[in-house]
């Protein structure tokens, strides 16, 4: 028995994006199970992050790299495995998370 695919035309149309730019008004980070953390004494601000960051959860200025954007953020790693020095590091959100009540509990 043979599979015969369809051609293109006769597939219904899938995901649809109305409009550009309206993953802003999406915050993703919510799902994140790894944070990235940044080691500021380790960061040159070559950018190379926020270059490869799917999410554009790295704002920038022109010659430097600040805090990531953790409502955009989906942990997915990418900028702590191409940073050439190491300065990113991936900590599980619960840990962090845990770390922040209990100062907020002193």
């Amino acid at each position: 028995m043979s599979y015969q695919l369809k051609p293109w035309h006769e597939i219904p149309i899938g995901s649809i994006v109305p409009e550009a730019g309206s993953s802003k008004l999406n915050h993703t980070g919510s799902w994140r199970m790894l944070r990235p953390v940044l080691n500021y004494d380790k960061c040159t601000h070559c950018l190379i992050c926020w270059i490869f960051c799917p999410d554009d959860s790295i704002p920038v200025s022109p010659q430097e790299r600040f805090e990531t954007d953790f409502e955009y953020c989906k942990g997915c790693g990418i900028c702590a495995v191409e940073c050439p020095y190491d300065a990113l590091e991936m900590v599980p959100e619960m840990e962090i998370k845990l770390k922040e009540l209990e100062e907020e509990i002193g």
